[in-house]
Protein backbone atom coordinates (compact mmCIF):
# COMPACT_ATOMS: atom_id res chain seq x y z
CA UNK A 1 0.00 0.00 0.00
CA UNK A 2 2.99 2.11 0.72
CA UNK A 3 4.19 2.04 -2.46
CA UNK A 4 1.00 2.58 -4.63
CA UNK A 5 0.68 5.67 -2.54
CA UNK A 6 4.01 6.76 -2.32
CA UNK A 7 3.63 6.64 -6.65
CA UNK A 8 0.08 8.21 -6.89
CA UNK A 9 0.69 11.42 -5.07
CA UNK A 10 2.32 14.14 -6.82
CA UNK A 11 5.46 15.63 -5.75
CA UNK A 12 5.05 19.55 -4.61
CA UNK A 13 7.91 21.90 -3.79
CA UNK A 14 7.87 24.25 -1.12
CA UNK A 15 10.59 26.18 -2.11
CA UNK A 16 11.56 28.25 -4.66
CA UNK A 17 14.64 27.59 -7.05
CA UNK A 18 16.91 30.77 -7.24
CA UNK A 19 16.33 32.47 -10.50
CA UNK A 20 18.57 31.26 -13.42
CA UNK A 21 20.51 33.70 -16.24
CA UNK A 22 18.58 33.32 -19.58
CA UNK A 23 20.25 32.08 -22.48
CA UNK A 24 22.76 34.07 -24.19
CA UNK A 25 20.36 33.57 -27.34
CA UNK A 26 16.85 34.86 -26.04
CA UNK A 27 18.03 38.55 -24.15
CA UNK A 28 19.60 41.85 -25.18
CA UNK A 29 21.11 42.56 -28.68
CA UNK A 30 21.61 38.74 -29.63
CA UNK A 31 17.83 38.37 -29.59
CA UNK A 32 17.27 41.42 -31.13
CA UNK A 33 19.31 41.14 -33.66
CA UNK A 34 18.35 36.72 -34.32
CA UNK A 35 14.94 37.97 -34.07
CA UNK A 36 14.79 40.81 -36.74
CA UNK A 37 17.88 40.67 -39.24
CA UNK A 38 18.77 37.14 -39.10
CA UNK A 39 15.98 35.03 -37.94
CA UNK A 40 15.83 32.99 -41.48
CA UNK A 41 18.13 32.34 -44.50
CA UNK A 42 15.69 34.63 -46.21
CA UNK A 43 16.03 37.32 -43.96
CA UNK A 44 19.85 36.99 -43.26
CA UNK A 45 20.38 37.51 -47.03
CA UNK A 46 18.59 40.34 -47.34
CA UNK A 47 20.19 42.16 -43.98
CA UNK A 48 23.35 41.13 -45.68
CA UNK A 49 22.50 42.87 -48.82
CA UNK A 50 21.14 45.68 -46.82
CA UNK A 51 24.39 46.30 -45.28
CA UNK A 52 26.63 46.22 -48.10
CA UNK A 53 24.18 49.18 -50.10
CA UNK A 54 24.37 51.28 -46.85
CA UNK A 55 28.24 50.85 -47.61
CA UNK A 56 28.21 51.41 -50.92
CA UNK A 57 26.56 54.47 -50.27
CA UNK A 58 28.18 55.50 -47.64
CA UNK A 59 32.01 54.90 -49.11
CA UNK A 60 30.71 56.71 -52.28
CA UNK A 61 29.08 59.79 -50.73
CA UNK A 62 30.87 59.95 -47.23
CA UNK A 63 33.35 62.54 -48.20
CA UNK A 64 30.96 64.53 -50.71
CA UNK A 65 29.14 65.84 -47.04
CA UNK A 66 32.22 65.25 -44.71
CA UNK A 67 33.90 68.67 -47.04
CA UNK A 68 30.93 70.78 -46.85
CA UNK A 69 31.49 74.21 -47.11
CA UNK A 70 29.03 76.26 -45.68
CA UNK A 71 30.33 79.99 -45.12
CA UNK A 72 30.97 81.12 -49.05
CA UNK A 73 29.93 83.85 -50.95
CA UNK A 74 29.80 81.42 -54.27
CA UNK A 75 30.36 78.43 -56.08
CA UNK A 76 34.14 79.15 -57.08
CA UNK A 77 35.09 80.29 -53.27
CA UNK A 78 33.64 77.24 -52.00
CA UNK A 79 35.83 74.97 -54.59
CA UNK A 80 38.68 76.90 -53.12
CA UNK A 81 38.34 76.15 -49.81
CA UNK A 82 37.87 72.66 -50.50
CA UNK A 83 40.95 72.43 -52.15
CA UNK A 84 42.97 74.67 -49.49
CA UNK A 85 41.48 72.18 -46.40
CA UNK A 86 41.44 68.89 -48.40
CA UNK A 87 43.76 68.68 -50.93
CA UNK A 88 43.58 69.93 -55.01
CA UNK A 89 40.96 66.96 -56.77
CA UNK A 90 38.77 66.70 -53.47
CA UNK A 91 34.84 67.28 -53.66
CA UNK A 92 32.90 68.42 -51.19
CA UNK A 93 28.93 70.13 -50.96
CA UNK A 94 28.80 73.55 -50.99
CA UNK A 95 25.79 74.20 -48.71
CA UNK A 96 26.53 78.11 -48.83
CA UNK A 97 24.01 77.98 -51.89
CA UNK A 98 21.55 77.33 -48.87
CA UNK A 99 22.68 79.90 -46.24
CA UNK A 100 23.11 82.96 -48.98
CA UNK A 101 19.70 82.15 -50.61
CA UNK A 102 17.56 80.82 -47.91
CA UNK A 103 15.17 83.55 -48.43
CA UNK A 104 14.69 82.93 -51.97
CA UNK A 105 13.66 78.59 -51.09
CA UNK A 106 11.71 79.94 -48.02
CA UNK A 107 9.80 83.08 -49.22
CA UNK A 108 10.56 83.57 -53.17
CA UNK A 109 10.73 86.97 -54.31
CA UNK A 110 7.94 88.34 -51.59
CA UNK A 111 9.42 91.78 -50.46
CA UNK A 112 12.44 90.91 -47.92
CA UNK A 113 10.11 93.69 -45.28
CA UNK A 114 7.41 92.11 -45.69
CA UNK A 115 9.04 88.69 -44.43
CA UNK A 116 7.02 89.06 -41.34
CA UNK A 117 3.60 88.61 -42.89
CA UNK A 118 3.87 85.10 -44.06
CA UNK A 119 6.08 84.39 -41.02
CA UNK A 120 2.79 85.15 -38.66
CA UNK A 121 0.43 83.92 -41.13
CA UNK A 122 1.61 80.36 -41.11
CA UNK A 123 1.95 80.64 -36.68
CA UNK A 124 -1.05 81.38 -36.74
CA UNK A 125 -1.96 78.74 -39.21
CA UNK A 126 -1.22 76.12 -36.52
CA UNK A 127 -3.41 78.03 -33.66
CA UNK A 128 -6.16 77.58 -36.04
CA UNK A 129 -5.31 73.58 -36.76
CA UNK A 130 -5.08 72.78 -32.70
CA UNK A 131 -8.77 72.60 -32.17
CA UNK A 132 -9.29 69.86 -35.50
CA UNK A 133 -6.40 68.51 -35.05
CA UNK A 134 -5.34 67.60 -31.25
CA UNK A 135 -8.45 68.68 -30.02
CA UNK A 136 -8.45 65.34 -27.92
CA UNK A 137 -4.52 65.62 -26.93
CA UNK A 138 -3.98 68.08 -24.65
CA UNK A 139 -0.44 67.24 -24.07
CA UNK A 140 0.28 67.45 -27.14
CA UNK A 141 -1.58 70.54 -28.10
CA UNK A 142 0.42 72.44 -25.84
CA UNK A 143 3.43 71.42 -26.85
CA UNK A 144 2.49 72.83 -30.69
CA UNK A 145 1.20 76.04 -29.68
CA UNK A 146 3.82 76.40 -27.23
CA UNK A 147 6.59 75.56 -29.81
CA UNK A 148 4.87 77.85 -32.39
CA UNK A 149 4.53 80.46 -30.54
CA UNK A 150 8.05 81.00 -28.91
CA UNK A 151 9.32 80.38 -32.76
CA UNK A 152 6.54 83.17 -34.58
CA UNK A 153 7.20 85.63 -32.09
CA UNK A 154 11.12 85.49 -32.67
CA UNK A 155 10.94 85.32 -36.00
CA UNK A 156 9.03 88.36 -36.67
CA UNK A 157 11.62 89.92 -34.49
CA UNK A 158 14.26 88.89 -36.41
CA UNK A 159 12.71 89.75 -39.79
CA UNK A 160 11.65 93.02 -38.31
CA UNK A 161 8.13 93.00 -37.52
CA UNK A 162 6.74 96.21 -36.58
CA UNK A 163 5.88 96.62 -33.15
CA UNK A 164 1.90 96.65 -33.41
CA UNK A 165 2.11 93.75 -35.45
CA UNK A 166 3.99 91.97 -33.14
CA UNK A 167 2.13 92.93 -30.56
CA UNK A 168 -1.09 91.71 -32.09
CA UNK A 169 0.62 88.45 -32.91
CA UNK A 170 1.21 87.70 -29.25
CA UNK A 171 -1.86 88.71 -27.79
CA UNK A 172 -3.35 85.96 -30.54
CA UNK A 173 -1.25 83.28 -29.82
CA UNK A 174 -0.56 83.53 -26.45
CA UNK A 175 -4.56 83.94 -25.93
CA UNK A 176 -5.44 80.93 -27.82
CA UNK A 177 -3.11 78.95 -25.73
CA UNK A 178 -4.60 80.01 -22.71
CA UNK A 179 -8.20 79.16 -24.64
CA UNK A 180 -7.20 76.48 -25.39
CA UNK A 181 -6.69 75.36 -21.84
CA UNK A 182 -9.95 76.34 -20.79
CA UNK A 183 -12.02 75.27 -23.84
CA UNK A 184 -10.73 74.49 -26.85
CA UNK A 185 -13.87 74.41 -29.02
CA UNK A 186 -13.86 78.02 -28.52
CA UNK A 187 -10.65 78.40 -30.63
CA UNK A 188 -13.07 76.63 -33.37
CA UNK A 189 -14.40 80.20 -34.07
CA UNK A 190 -10.67 81.23 -35.23
CA UNK A 191 -10.62 78.43 -37.41
CA UNK A 192 -12.97 79.41 -39.44
CA UNK A 193 -12.06 83.20 -39.52
CA UNK A 194 -8.18 82.33 -40.14
CA UNK A 195 -8.95 81.64 -44.08
CA UNK A 196 -9.46 84.86 -44.80
CA UNK A 197 -7.10 86.60 -42.32
CA UNK A 198 -4.57 84.36 -44.21
CA UNK A 199 -4.69 85.27 -47.35
CA UNK A 200 -5.05 89.29 -46.34
CA UNK A 201 -2.00 88.60 -44.53
CA UNK A 202 -0.11 87.17 -47.46
CA UNK A 203 -1.59 89.16 -50.45
CA UNK A 204 -2.00 92.23 -48.43
CA UNK A 205 -4.43 94.96 -49.49
CA UNK A 206 -7.82 96.18 -47.95
CA UNK A 207 -8.98 94.31 -45.23
CA UNK A 208 -12.62 95.23 -46.04
CA UNK A 209 -12.29 92.73 -49.14
CA UNK A 210 -11.87 89.45 -46.39
CA UNK A 211 -14.99 91.26 -44.23
CA UNK A 212 -17.20 91.64 -46.75
CA UNK A 213 -16.82 87.73 -48.39
CA UNK A 214 -17.47 86.55 -44.55
CA UNK A 215 -20.88 89.23 -44.68
CA UNK A 216 -22.12 86.74 -47.52
CA UNK A 217 -22.39 83.75 -45.21
CA UNK A 218 -24.57 85.80 -42.34
CA UNK A 219 -27.14 87.52 -45.10
CA UNK A 220 -27.48 83.56 -46.26
CA UNK A 221 -27.87 82.39 -42.39
CA UNK A 222 -30.55 85.46 -42.23
CA UNK A 223 -32.06 84.64 -44.81
CA UNK A 224 -32.47 80.53 -43.83
CA UNK A 225 -34.11 81.83 -40.24
CA UNK A 226 -36.37 84.52 -42.02
CA UNK A 227 -37.45 81.93 -44.53
CA UNK A 228 -37.39 78.38 -42.60
CA UNK A 229 -40.90 78.80 -40.64
CA UNK A 230 -42.11 78.84 -44.64
CA UNK A 231 -40.73 76.22 -46.39
CA UNK A 232 -37.49 74.41 -45.83
CA UNK A 233 -36.83 73.94 -49.79
CA UNK A 234 -37.11 77.23 -50.04
CA UNK A 235 -34.62 78.23 -47.19
CA UNK A 236 -32.08 76.68 -48.34
CA UNK A 237 -31.89 77.68 -51.91
CA UNK A 238 -31.74 81.50 -50.57
CA UNK A 239 -29.31 80.33 -48.15
CA UNK A 240 -27.14 79.33 -51.06
CA UNK A 241 -28.10 81.94 -53.94
CA UNK A 242 -27.97 85.40 -51.31
CA UNK A 243 -24.32 85.02 -50.89
CA UNK A 244 -23.75 84.06 -54.25
CA UNK A 245 -25.41 87.45 -55.43
CA UNK A 246 -23.76 89.36 -52.65
CA UNK A 247 -20.09 88.29 -53.51
CA UNK A 248 -20.62 88.48 -57.35
CA UNK A 249 -22.48 92.17 -57.42
CA UNK A 250 -21.69 94.41 -54.26
CA UNK A 251 -19.43 92.87 -52.20
CA UNK A 252 -16.76 94.18 -54.15
CA UNK A 253 -18.41 97.81 -54.57
CA UNK A 254 -19.31 97.85 -50.35
CA UNK A 255 -15.40 96.97 -50.01
CA UNK A 256 -14.73 99.65 -51.86
CA UNK A 257 -16.86 102.32 -50.60
CA UNK A 258 -16.00 100.98 -46.62
CA UNK A 259 -12.08 101.50 -47.64
CA UNK A 260 -12.80 105.03 -48.83
CA UNK A 261 -14.28 105.56 -45.07
CA UNK A 262 -12.01 103.88 -43.46
CA UNK A 263 -8.76 102.76 -44.66
CA UNK A 264 -7.86 98.91 -43.40
CA UNK A 265 -5.25 98.41 -45.86
CA UNK A 266 -1.49 96.99 -45.83
CA UNK A 267 0.97 97.02 -48.66
CA UNK A 268 -0.15 94.44 -51.42
CA UNK A 269 1.76 91.94 -53.08
CA UNK A 270 1.79 90.42 -56.48
CA UNK A 271 0.93 86.71 -56.70
CA UNK A 272 4.12 86.83 -59.18
CA UNK A 273 6.28 87.56 -56.03
CA UNK A 274 5.06 84.33 -54.50
CA UNK A 275 7.50 81.60 -55.00
CA UNK A 276 9.14 78.55 -53.08
CA UNK A 277 8.09 76.85 -50.15
CA UNK A 278 6.01 79.58 -49.91
CA UNK A 279 4.01 79.04 -52.71
CA UNK A 280 4.28 75.34 -52.51
CA UNK A 281 2.63 75.50 -48.93
CA UNK A 282 0.04 77.88 -50.07
CA UNK A 283 -0.98 76.04 -52.61
CA UNK A 284 -1.15 72.93 -50.13
CA UNK A 285 -2.94 73.92 -47.17
CA UNK A 286 -5.38 75.40 -49.73
CA UNK A 287 -5.88 71.97 -51.64
CA UNK A 288 -5.86 70.22 -48.73
CA UNK A 289 -8.50 72.53 -47.06
CA UNK A 290 -10.84 72.37 -49.57
CA UNK A 291 -10.81 68.96 -51.33
CA UNK A 292 -11.54 66.79 -48.18
CA UNK A 293 -15.25 68.16 -48.19
CA UNK A 294 -15.64 68.20 -52.18
CA UNK A 295 -14.26 64.46 -51.98
CA UNK A 296 -16.67 63.56 -49.61
CA UNK A 297 -19.73 65.00 -51.63
CA UNK A 298 -18.37 63.57 -54.84
CA UNK A 299 -18.09 60.28 -53.05
CA UNK A 300 -21.68 60.21 -51.38
CA UNK A 301 -22.66 61.46 -54.97
CA UNK A 302 -21.29 58.81 -56.64
CA UNK A 303 -22.88 55.86 -54.29
CA UNK A 304 -26.76 58.12 -54.50
CA UNK A 305 -29.81 56.40 -56.23
CA UNK A 306 -30.24 59.58 -58.50
CA UNK A 307 -29.53 58.90 -61.55
CA UNK A 308 -28.46 62.36 -62.55
CA UNK A 309 -26.70 62.99 -59.39
CA UNK A 310 -24.54 59.81 -59.99
CA UNK A 311 -23.92 60.19 -63.34
CA UNK A 312 -22.77 63.76 -62.95
CA UNK A 313 -20.18 62.44 -60.18
CA UNK A 314 -19.05 59.41 -62.42
CA UNK A 315 -18.80 61.77 -65.26
CA UNK A 316 -16.85 64.41 -63.22
CA UNK A 317 -14.35 62.06 -61.61
CA UNK A 318 -13.31 59.98 -64.27
CA UNK A 319 -12.46 62.97 -66.31
CA UNK A 320 -10.77 63.83 -64.09
CA UNK A 321 -8.86 60.70 -63.15
CA UNK A 322 -8.15 60.63 -66.48
CA UNK A 323 -6.67 63.42 -67.46
CA UNK A 324 -2.56 64.47 -66.16
CA UNK A 325 -2.80 67.16 -63.84
CA UNK A 326 0.01 68.85 -65.96
CA UNK A 327 -2.86 69.77 -68.85
CA UNK A 328 -5.47 70.73 -65.92
CA UNK A 329 -2.77 73.46 -64.64
CA UNK A 330 -2.01 74.48 -68.64
CA UNK A 331 -6.35 74.87 -68.71
CA UNK A 332 -6.05 76.94 -65.59
CA UNK A 333 -2.73 79.06 -66.84
CA UNK A 334 -3.77 79.84 -70.18
CA UNK A 335 -7.04 78.51 -71.61
CA UNK A 336 -9.63 79.94 -69.02
CA UNK A 337 -8.95 83.19 -69.84
CA UNK A 338 -10.63 82.85 -73.56
CA UNK A 339 -13.71 81.80 -71.40
CA UNK A 340 -13.95 84.77 -69.04
CA UNK A 341 -14.95 88.71 -69.99
CA UNK A 342 -12.30 90.88 -71.77
CA UNK A 343 -10.28 92.59 -69.01
CA UNK A 344 -11.05 89.70 -66.02
CA UNK A 345 -8.31 89.47 -63.52
CA UNK A 346 -8.55 86.02 -62.45
CA UNK A 347 -5.61 85.53 -60.01
CA UNK A 348 -3.00 82.76 -61.08
CA UNK A 349 -2.14 81.02 -58.26
CA UNK A 350 -6.00 81.35 -57.36
CA UNK A 351 -6.40 79.15 -60.69
CA UNK A 352 -4.03 77.20 -59.72
CA UNK A 353 -5.38 76.04 -56.53
CA UNK A 354 -8.98 75.20 -58.02
CA UNK A 355 -7.28 72.36 -60.74
CA UNK A 356 -5.16 71.35 -57.75
CA UNK A 357 -8.64 71.27 -55.64
CA UNK A 358 -10.54 69.58 -57.91
CA UNK A 359 -7.84 67.24 -59.25
CA UNK A 360 -7.30 65.93 -55.89
CA UNK A 361 -10.83 65.55 -54.53
CA UNK A 362 -11.47 63.14 -57.56
CA UNK A 363 -9.01 60.71 -55.82
CA UNK A 364 -10.74 61.51 -52.66
CA UNK A 365 -13.49 60.73 -53.76
CA UNK A 366 -12.46 57.29 -54.84
CA UNK A 367 -10.83 56.96 -51.58
CA UNK A 368 -13.70 57.63 -49.14
CA UNK A 369 -15.90 55.50 -51.49
CA UNK A 370 -13.79 52.80 -50.46
CA UNK A 371 -14.44 53.39 -47.05
CA UNK A 372 -17.93 53.57 -47.57
CA UNK A 373 -18.31 50.51 -49.01
CA UNK A 374 -16.19 48.34 -46.83
CA UNK A 375 -18.65 49.64 -43.99
CA UNK A 376 -20.76 46.37 -43.14
CA UNK A 377 -24.29 46.41 -44.75
CA UNK A 378 -25.86 46.15 -40.93
CA UNK A 379 -24.60 49.93 -40.19
CA UNK A 380 -26.72 51.55 -42.77
CA UNK A 381 -29.56 49.17 -41.40
CA UNK A 382 -29.13 50.38 -38.01
CA UNK A 383 -29.61 53.90 -39.06
CA UNK A 384 -32.55 53.20 -40.89
CA UNK A 385 -33.96 51.37 -37.47
CA UNK A 386 -33.34 54.36 -35.33
CA UNK A 387 -35.58 56.56 -37.71
CA UNK A 388 -32.70 58.72 -38.86
CA UNK A 389 -32.84 60.43 -42.14
CA UNK A 390 -30.45 60.32 -45.04
CA UNK A 391 -27.96 63.34 -43.89
CA UNK A 392 -27.98 62.56 -40.06
CA UNK A 393 -27.35 58.27 -40.66
CA UNK A 394 -24.42 60.27 -42.96
CA UNK A 395 -23.11 62.14 -40.44
CA UNK A 396 -23.83 60.52 -36.99
CA UNK A 397 -22.80 56.44 -38.17
CA UNK A 398 -21.69 56.06 -41.45
CA UNK A 399 -19.51 58.70 -42.05
CA UNK A 400 -17.51 58.66 -39.18
CA UNK A 401 -16.99 55.12 -39.45
CA UNK A 402 -15.88 55.33 -43.23
CA UNK A 403 -13.36 58.11 -42.75
CA UNK A 404 -11.57 56.22 -40.29
CA UNK A 405 -10.88 53.49 -42.26
CA UNK A 406 -9.72 55.44 -45.10
CA UNK A 407 -7.40 57.93 -43.08
CA UNK A 408 -4.58 56.24 -45.02
CA UNK A 409 -5.87 56.35 -47.95
CA UNK A 410 -6.53 60.58 -47.44
CA UNK A 411 -3.69 61.28 -46.63
CA UNK A 412 -1.64 59.55 -48.95
CA UNK A 413 -3.17 61.74 -51.41
CA UNK A 414 -3.00 64.75 -49.15
CA UNK A 415 0.80 64.10 -49.62
CA UNK A 416 0.97 63.28 -53.08
CA UNK A 417 -1.01 66.57 -53.85
CA UNK A 418 1.24 68.18 -51.75
CA UNK A 419 4.54 67.20 -53.69
CA UNK A 420 2.55 67.96 -57.00
CA UNK A 421 2.64 71.46 -56.13
CA UNK A 422 6.42 71.43 -57.47
CA UNK A 423 4.53 71.03 -61.05
CA UNK A 424 3.43 74.73 -61.00
CA UNK A 425 6.80 75.60 -62.57
CA UNK A 426 5.19 74.42 -65.66
CA UNK A 427 2.59 77.84 -65.83
CA UNK A 428 5.17 80.09 -64.65
CA UNK A 429 5.08 79.90 -60.68
CA UNK A 430 8.32 79.99 -58.54
CA UNK A 431 8.13 76.36 -57.20
CA UNK A 432 11.08 75.65 -54.99
CA UNK A 433 12.43 72.28 -56.33
CA UNK A 434 13.24 73.71 -60.25
CA UNK A 435 11.91 76.96 -60.69
CA UNK A 436 13.66 78.82 -57.50
CA UNK A 437 16.70 76.36 -58.36
CA UNK A 438 17.10 77.86 -61.97
CA UNK A 439 16.88 81.72 -60.67
CA UNK A 440 19.40 80.66 -57.74
CA UNK A 441 21.78 79.39 -60.47
CA UNK A 442 20.99 82.13 -63.20
CA UNK A 443 23.36 84.29 -60.46
CA UNK A 444 27.31 84.16 -62.14
CA UNK A 445 28.01 83.27 -57.91
CA UNK A 446 26.08 79.78 -58.06
CA UNK A 447 25.72 78.92 -61.53
CA UNK A 448 27.21 75.40 -61.72
CA UNK A 449 25.80 73.75 -58.39
CA UNK A 450 23.51 71.30 -59.17
CA UNK A 451 22.41 68.30 -56.29
CA UNK A 452 22.82 71.21 -53.29
CA UNK A 453 19.20 72.45 -53.81
CA UNK A 454 17.89 69.21 -54.80
CA UNK A 455 19.07 67.70 -51.24
CA UNK A 456 18.18 70.81 -49.11
CA UNK A 457 14.27 70.97 -51.02
CA UNK A 458 13.55 67.19 -51.04
CA UNK A 459 14.70 66.98 -46.98
CA UNK A 460 12.40 69.79 -46.67
CA UNK A 461 9.21 68.14 -48.46
CA UNK A 462 10.46 64.96 -46.83
CA UNK A 463 9.73 66.56 -43.27
CA UNK A 464 6.46 67.95 -44.35
CA UNK A 465 5.64 64.57 -45.60
CA UNK A 466 6.43 62.64 -42.69
CA UNK A 467 4.69 65.23 -40.32
CA UNK A 468 1.78 64.52 -41.78
CA UNK A 469 2.36 60.81 -42.00
CA UNK A 470 3.04 60.61 -38.46
CA UNK A 471 0.56 62.64 -37.53
CA UNK A 472 -2.23 59.64 -39.69
CA UNK A 473 -0.54 57.10 -37.63
CA UNK A 474 -1.47 58.62 -34.57
CA UNK A 475 -4.70 59.19 -35.22
CA UNK A 476 -5.42 55.99 -36.64
CA UNK A 477 -4.20 54.78 -32.70
CA UNK A 478 -6.60 57.32 -30.99
CA UNK A 479 -9.45 56.34 -33.51
CA UNK A 480 -9.05 52.78 -32.82
CA UNK A 481 -11.70 50.71 -31.12
CA UNK A 482 -11.34 47.05 -32.72
CA UNK A 483 -10.81 44.39 -29.83
CA UNK A 484 -9.89 46.55 -26.94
Amino acid sequence: MSDTHAQTVPFVRDTMLPAAEPPIREAGAVRWLRENLFSGPVNTVLTILGVLVVWFLVSHFWDWFAHSVWNAGSLSECRQIIAERWGEGARGACWAVIRERWNQYTYGFYPSELYWRPTMAFGLLFLALAPVLFSEAPGIRRIVLGTTTVLTLGLMIALGAPAAWLVFAAVVLIGGLVISERQVSLLLVFSILYPLMGVWFLWGGSAWGPIMVLVGPVLGWIAWRVLHPVSSLVAIIAALVIPLLWWIGYAGEAARDAEGILSLSIPAVASDRFGGFLLSITIGIAGIALSLPLGIVLALARRSDMFLVKSLAVIFIEFIRGVPLIALLFVASLLLNYFLPPGTNFDIILRVIIMVTLFSAAYMAEVIRGGLAALPKGQYEAADALGLDYWKAQRLIVLPQALKISIPGIVSTFIGMFKDTTLVTFVGLYDPLKSMSDAVRASTSWKGIYWEPYIFVGFIFFLICFGMSRYSMYLERRLARDHR
